[in-house]
């Protein structure tokens, strides 16, 4: 398995590192999207790659992007990452880049949440809302949420935490139609995985969507879609309310560091070789048990 921590591509003009993904440039209208093998965690890249992280994460976008292509579309443009590289640069985009559309970001990201748990749970317990979206009394750590609640956030810098905002902030930014359809569609995104996922004894506890608009206004969902990166998947076979369920994901990671004294901003702590490979295990099951196949490395 080809683990990378950053790409070192040259024959194409490069755009940026994000926290875990690597951009380059494709012409004009498309760009190359490498998925790496980085974590973060609470916003900090940490120093040490999960190995096939990043194919896990490509490969599950893909998959969710052909499942939900009938919604909204996406960013894929079917160009083979292979094909748009120096050969001696193959097996830095195998099984873990796409070729996407290039898109204008929408400055929102798209969060639903179907139980209240993490900081919808914590506002929660402060308010008896989340993002000033009033909720029942009486709910538990993890319960199911009567109806998937949307809940903006505003796109941070790299580093920084992304910051919650209300709906009405959010079409102040972008105005309420795209607002609106921003909600509208994230909700029915999510109803249809989750529906999916129950199929497979997963449950999606909450996820983020990112989306953009091509030159024509049309808005595309774009990034990444339902990957253990940016949802929390439970299996439904342990589940209960009233604790936090294990997770297919970083969970091995965050929970390990909270047991230290670290004020959650870089440099990060090194990771044990233990954790490193139960988050590995993790990404691995999550993949196999969705898609039904093993990873294709």
């Amino acid at each position: 398995m080809n683990s990378l921590y950053q790409s070192s591509i040259k024959s194409l003009p490069l755009l940026g590192h994000g926290k875990v993904r690597d951009n380059y440039a494709v012409g004009d209208d498309k760009i190359l999207i490498v998925t790496t093998d980085r974590l973060s965690a609470f916003d900090v890249v940490m120093n040490e790659p999960i190995p096939g992280k990043g194919m896990v994460l490509n490969q599950m976008s893909d998959f969710w992007f052909e499942k939900l292509g009938h919604i909204v579309p996406n960013h894929l443009t079917g160009v083979a990452p292979e094909s748009v590289v120096a050969a001696d640069e193959v097996e830095q985009v195998k099984g873990r880049a796409v070729v996407a559309k290039r898109l204008k970001p929408i400055m929102v990201e798209a969060v639903v949440r179907g139980y209240i748990i993490g900081s919808g749970w914590k506002d929660y317990q402060d308010t008896g809302s989340i993002c000033g979206i009033q909720l029942p009394a009486g709910l538990k750590q993890a319960e199911k949420l009567p109806e998937p609640l949307f809940t903006p956030a505003a796109k941070a810098d790299l580093g920084e935490h992304d910051e919650n905002i209300s709906f009405a902030d959010m079409e102040g930014r972008i105005g309420a139609e795209l607002a609106a359809k921003m909600r509208d569609v994230s909700i029915a995104l999510y109803k249809a995985a989750a529906e999916y996922a129950a199929t497979k004894g997963i449950i999606i506890a909450d996820t983020k969507f990112e989306f953009g608009l091509d030159e024509n206004g049309v808005m595309h969902l774009m990034d990444e879609v339902l990957t253990a990166d940016s949802s929390r998947f439970w299996p439904a076979d342990s589940y209960q309310p009233g604790m936090s369920p294990p997770s297919f994901d970083k969970q091995f990671v965050r929970d390990y560091l909270e047991t230290l004294t670290w004020g959650k901003t870089a440099p990060a702590p090194a990771l044990p070789a233990d954790v490193i490979n139960k988050t590995q295990a993790k990404y691995f099951e999550a993949i196999e048990r969705l898609t039904g196949e093993k990873l294709k490395v």
